[in-house]
């Protein structure tokens, strides 16, 4: 009877012991930092305000020495992610400004919204 009895108690241990490495195994995945700052991870609002000035202004910079006229074009960054918006002279200048953007480190995604710039505007 002793020997059944210790037999059920080291099932019980050893299958609480693999849940708890299983469920620190995920919790250590889930509390690694992401690449992205996030406003969950703890990071403030002002400091991601200001990433993504940082990122919309390097942005722009690039486009600036890619040849492209920033005059009419709005760069928004969002935690990586860069909108495109407004207009550009024609249709090989928005694909390039695209592809520009794209080569930027800390851009994980360009949305382009551009739009050729119609006479007399």
């Amino acid at each position: 009877m002793k020997t059944i009895n210790m037999l059920k108690l080291a099932a019980v241990a050893l299958t609480v012991f693999s849940s708890v490495a299983a469920w620190s195994q995920t919790s250590d995945a889930a509390a690694t930092p992401s690449t992205t700052p996030s406003a969950s991870s703890g990071t403030s609002k002002s400091s991601l305000r200001k990433a993504n000035r940082a990122l919309s202004k390097k942005v722009s910079q690039a486009l600036q020495k890619g040849g492209i006229d920033t005059v009419g074009i709005n760069v928004i960054a969002k935690n990586g992610a860069i909108t495109l918006a407004g207009h550009a002279a024609d249709g090989t200048q928005i694909d390039k400004a695209a592809s520009i953007a794209k080569g930027v480190s800390g851009v994980t995604s360009v949305k382009n919204v551009l739009t050729i710039q119609e006479g007399g505007q």
